[in-house]
Formats: C-alpha cells, structure tokens, sequence
C-alpha cells in the first residue's frame, strides 16, 4: 500500500508533538511538584477515599495540572485553530477549573451542609418571617435538586457539592453542543453508527453530546483513586484516538491527541506507584471533558464505551452500589469503584492497576477495530 507523503509526514509531525510534550513536562514538573508542597496542596487524611487508609496522606494533588496546562500551552502556541481546537482546550480548561476549585476547597475550605427537605418544610410552616417563608416556597424546587443530587456522591465535606459539579458540567457540555450543532456545519448532525453508516439524529445530537461529555467526564474522575490507574489508561486512549484521527484526516484533533498522549507519559511516570503526586479533580474533570469532545468531533461519539472502557465500568460499577443500597438496601460491591471491590477483595495496588490497564488496553483496541469498518 502506497501511502501518500503528505500523510506519512502529518504522522511523523504529531509523534513530534507527542515527544515535545512528553520532555516539557519532565523540564517542569519538579517545579510543580515545590509548588504543590509549598503551598500545601496534599492529600488530606480524612477526605481518602481508600477506605480509610492514610497511607497517600500527604502526597500532592493537582498533578493533573502537568498535564493540563503543558497541553493547554502547546496547542494555544503550535496548534490554534479556531474550528477545532479552542472550543476542545476551553472546555478542558473549563472542566478542569472546576476540578481544581474542588481540590483547593478540600483543603482550605470550610465544611459546607446543605438544609434536610424537612427541615426546610418546618421552616416554612412556622418561621416567623413571612418574606423568607415566601423565599423558601419560591426556591424549593432548587433545595430538592440539591438534596436529590446527593444520592449521586457522598456527603462533599468542604469540597463542591454535587448539584454544583452537576451545573458548571452540563454547561461544559452545552457549549461543546453549541459548537458541534450551530458552528461546524449541517454534517455534523450526522451520527456514525457502527456497521451501519451516517444517521441523521437533527437537534438530538445536543443531549446526547452534553450527556457523553458530563459522563466521561466524571467517569475519568470516579477512576482516579490508585496510582497509576487513571493515567496509563488515558495513554491507551489518547495515543489510539491519535491514531484514529489521523487515520479520518483530523489533522489539529491528531495533534492535540498527540500532545496529550506525550503530556500523559511524564505525569504516569511521576503518578506510579508510589506516587510523587496524585491527578486530582483538576486533572481528571479536564482531562475526561477533553477525551470526550475529541471523540465527538471525529464523530465516534458511539466508541465512547470502548475508548473509554474502564472509566465507564468504574462509573458504571458506582451507579449499581448506588442502586443497591436504594432499592436492596445492601452493597452490590464490597465497594465502590470498581477498583475498591477488588481491593477488599485481596488483590494489591499494583496487581488491580495493571489488569485494568489490560482489560482497558483490550477494549480500546476492539473500538479501533469498529471504528476502521
């Protein structure tokens, strides 16, 4: 097979861009690792999410920013492009302020309650400020949305509640949609569903880019919870999704993948176990937007559950506990995610990352495979 010059040479140049990523974030990285100490941006004891254990207390968060502003500056210098790439890196930069307020909130923060619907009922039969009784009836349609969106996580603590996460995401995805619907043109309207071809889904592709875009974000950010995991299985997709869009002629979607991929390598090597620094809500929010908007526009919106495997099945394996508990009122798992069960279950650190990193690398490779047909 002759494969055109032009081609080969775009190939060669976001291996380029991956390998400068990849070295740029080394050069900086000791230097947010200082930033991240001197600043105390560490794990908190009481906020692990690891069954209690202290043993990644004190290790450095936010080091999903090595790889969100390495990737954010590249593409800004090297790879602006206003049809492709601002809207992708603004919403990555969107999700992963949300992300990085999160973090900081747990740590400086104060704790943060929100009122029970039963004591907001009370309030309004017998407070006796009539303009506030007036207040609460106009805006509990508001507190049962907060109060409902706490079965979805547990209580924040000092961090963002969910119903916040919830807003500010679905906003994230709403303007990936706005793009995609009302920027890029009537063809973009066009589903590709595998094996079958282009299916015209008109308006409809608005809800379901803001649902894809709010899931994997929060599924990348549920995954994030050993060493490594996140990380090594975010290599595994970018690096096939840069594959992929060179393969569909996304040159600057090529690059980005590229860059991000080579961003991914320098923060795995410092997130192995045992981790110089952790992701954080920061890395993982922006990062799992990022992966969701970069699928959608090479138009494999519907390769989501196979690009992004194991980031699913963690979400997945959460939204199941929940269901158990409030239906069967027993655990489903020994605990949620997915990797907790494992965990409890004997398996080590190590032993759980790595086959998650195979099943994932599996998955992944089958989505490649549907995508080429």
């Amino acid at each position: 097979m002759n494969v055109p010059l032009e081609t080969i040479n775009e190939l060669k140049t976001a291996i380029s861009f991956g390998i400068f990523s990849c070295i740029i974030a080394f050069l900086w990285a000791p230097a947010l690792t200082k930033i991240l100490y001197k600043f105390k941006l560490t794990r908190q004891a009481e906020y692990d999410a690891t069954m209690g254990v202290t043993s990644k207390a004190g290790t450095p968060i936010m080091g999903g920013l090595l790889v969100i502003i390495t990737v954010a500056l590249i593409t800004i210098l090297f790879n602006w492009e206003r049809k492709f790439t601002w809207v992708p890196i603004g919403v990555m930069l969107l999700s992963a302020l949300l992300g990085g307020i999160d973090d900081v909130m747990h740590i400086y923060g104060h704790e943060r309650r929100n009122r029970k619907l039963k004591q907001i009922f009370t309030l309004i039969r017998v407070h006796s400020d009539r303009k506030y009784r007036v207040w609460l009836v106009i805006t509990l349609p508001w507190s049962i949305f907060k109060r409902l969106a706490l079965i979805l996580g547990s209580h924040p603590g000092k961090g963002v509640h969910v119903h916040e996460k919830l807003l500010l995401q679905f906003a994230a995805g709403g303007i990936t949609a706005w793009w995609v619907y009302f920027k890029l043109g009537e063809h973009w309207q066009l589903i590709s569903v595998p094996f079958d071809g282009l299916v015209n889904i008109g308006f409809w592709i608005i809800p379901l880019i803001i649902f894809f875009v709010m899931f994997t974000a929060n599924a990348v950010n549920v995954a994030d919870g050993m060493d490594g995991l996140a990380g090594g299985s975010l290599i595994l997709t970018f690096s096939t999704l840069t594959i992929l869009s060179w393969l569909t002629g996304y040159q600057e979607i090529t690059l980005l993948n590229a860059t991000a991929s080579g961003a991914l390598i320098t923060y795995t090597y410092f997130n192995v176990k045992p981790a110089r620094f952790q992701m954080g809500d920061v890395g993982s929010l922006g990062l799992g937007a990022l992966l969701a908007i970069n699928t959608i526009v090479m138009n494999k919106m519907l390769l989501l559950p196979f690009l992004a495997f194991i980031f699913y099945v963690e979400l997945f394996s959460v939204i199941i506990q929940i269901i158990g508990r409030y239906t069967l009122g027993r655990r489903i798992f020994k605990m949620a995610p997915l990797h907790h069960h494992f965990e409890l279950k004997g398996w080590s650190e190590e032993k759980t990352v790595m086959r998650f990193w195979i099943a994932h690398g599996a998955m992944v490779l089958l989505g490649l495979w549907i995508a080429l047909y």
